[in-house]
């Protein structure tokens, strides 16, 4: 299982994005490895620290979710129920953060659909989204929003071993 990782927030010079072990590995059981797998992906949900993103949970696909191999869209109802499952036990501070899903690609990069959905998510919500695509290897391209533009995380480093 892989750490936890920490990247740069491209529009906070000092502000970082955690992303702790279990969504990594929530993530990850989802990779498309094998051509007879289809895209997946869930929400992302933790807490905003001032500049700071901490991503505690990742949702998984689920049966209402639509999978094909370059394609997913995410079904609301189940992955709302697990964020607001969350809020109520954290006294109401965890937060959705974001969306992630897979690519079937070894250097995965967000597809003009990606972009657009990502638009109308920032368009919605006021704060800094994340936004993940895991490709078939395990590499992770990660951004975030300022306003409705998405930017690039930079990678800097590992958190706290397991």
């Amino acid at each position: 299982m892989r750490s936890a990782l920490i990247w740069n927030n491209p529009w906070s010079r000092d502000g970082k994005l955690l992303i702790e072990a279990l969504p990594l590995a929530a993530m990850d059981h989802y990779r498309q490895d094998h051509a007879s797998k289809p895209e997946a992906g869930g929400i992302f949900l933790g807490y905003r620290r001032g500049m700071h993103l901490h991503i505690t949970v990742a949702t998984v696909p689920q049966p209402s979710d639509q999978r094909k191999r370059y394609w997913f869209k995410r079904s609301t109802t189940h992955h709302q129920q697990v964020a607001l499952q969350h809020w109520k036990a954290s006294g109401q501070t965890m937060d959705y953060l974001g969306e992630w899903h897979t690519h079937p690609e070894q250097h995965p990069a967000p597809s003009q659909l990606d972009l657009s959905e990502w638009r109308k998510i920032c368009e919605v919500r006021p704060h800094p989204m994340v936004f993940a695509i895991l490709g078939w290897g395990g590499e992770l391209w990660l951004g975030v929003s300022e306003g409705r533009a998405v930017e690039r995380c930079t990678l800097t480093g590992f958190g706290p071993l397991d």
